[in-house]
């Protein structure tokens, strides 16, 4: 891993990653090769800088995210088009061919998503992950979709 950067809306929460509050804050603030970016993630994605300004149209490797409870159900109204085949297409923008784009949600898999994903990409999966909530003291269940844009051509 050449960079990672961290795009996080709320200073209170890079606050806890710079006090080592949350688990690996230390190993990520400490790593000379992550960088907090502090910033509206849906603003970045539609803007023609991208998510680093100093490298106008710059792609990354893979675009994880994990804002929305689910891609029907968002924190605010105006994150709703990014879900959508044209704010996905804008996103591919920023990924080298191949590239990942993963999504976290708290909600069993979407057929309407799946199928924009497969509109969208080269390749999309829904994976159901199951795991021990110590919140919830209970066995839960999320999905995590994994989608690939399209390989470089030989």
């Amino acid at each position: 891993v050449r960079s990672l950067t961290v795009v996080e809306a709320l200073d209170e929460v890079i606050g806890w990653h710079q006090r080592h509050l949350v688990p690996l804050g230390a190993n990520l603030t400490s790593d000379p090769r992550c960088r907090l970016l502090r910033a509206d993630f849906f603003s970045l994605t539609a803007d023609p800088h991208g998510f680093d300004p100093s490298i106008q149209g710059r792609r990354t490797h893979a675009i994880i995210v994990d804002i929305d409870h689910s891609p029907r159900h968002v924190l605010d109204p105006a994150h709703a088009p990014f879900y959508e085949p044209d704010g996905l297409r804008e996103l591919t923008g920023r990924l080298h061919p191949g590239g990942v784009f993963a999504l976290w949600s708290n909600d069993p898999p979407d057929e309407h998503f799946n199928a924009v994903l497969a509109q969208v990409f080269h390749e999309s999966q829904a994976h159901v992950v199951e795991f021990h909530s110590p919140l919830q003291e209970r066995t839960v269940t999320n999905t995590v979709y994994v989608a690939r844009t399209q390989p470089a051509q030989a």
